[in-house]
């Protein structure tokens, strides 16, 4: 978390600095701010790790961009053509996150993809209960919602 300040304040310095007040010039300013904290992270113990975080992250939006386009698309067709395809259900999803942080924002990802609900956790914080709005194979809707669950675990480790 310590980087991303870093970061921040460095991109707004650049564009304090610059007398230019875009969006643009402040990206430029992260990216310039991204490359020093980078040159610096072996002198400072508080930016470890923190350049490997920034491109997960930049791949877990593109990631999770992709999965809620397609939801979406495929909710719009469901609500678009006459016949419904969907099939509903309930599933238990065994869950990797431990913390309450994690297992909260896990589930927040799910309920924001059209199509998947978050209902409950378990007394244990083992499983997630699912509501899903095509529940066409199981077992394929189990392994996207672990794959999500995983690329969102990545960005605390």
């Amino acid at each position: 978390m310590t980087g991303a300040i870093w970061n921040l304040l460095l991109g707004l310095a650049w564009v304090l600095l610059s007398g230019d007040f875009t969006g643009l010039n402040l990206l430029v300013g992260l990216i310039f701010g991204y490359i020093t904290l980078v040159l610096i992270e072996p002198q400072l113990d508080s930016l470890k790790g923190y350049p490997a975080r920034v491109p997960r992250f930049i791949g877990f939006i593109g990631f999770f961009l992709k999965e809620l386009i397609q939801a979406n698309l495929r909710v719009a067709f469901d609500i678009l053509t006459p016949p419904w395809h969907m099939k509903p259900g309930v599933i238990a999803m065994p869950l990797s996150a431990r913390t309450e942080m994690e297992i909260t924002m896990v589930a927040n990802l799910i309920s924001l993809t059209p199509g998947t609900l978050s209902l409950d956790v378990s007394d244990d914080r083992k499983v997630l209960y699912i509501h899903a709005m095509f529940l066409d194979n199981e077992e394929e809707l189990r392994r996207n919602l672990k794959e999500m669950e995983h690329r969102a675990l990545e960005l605390f480790r």
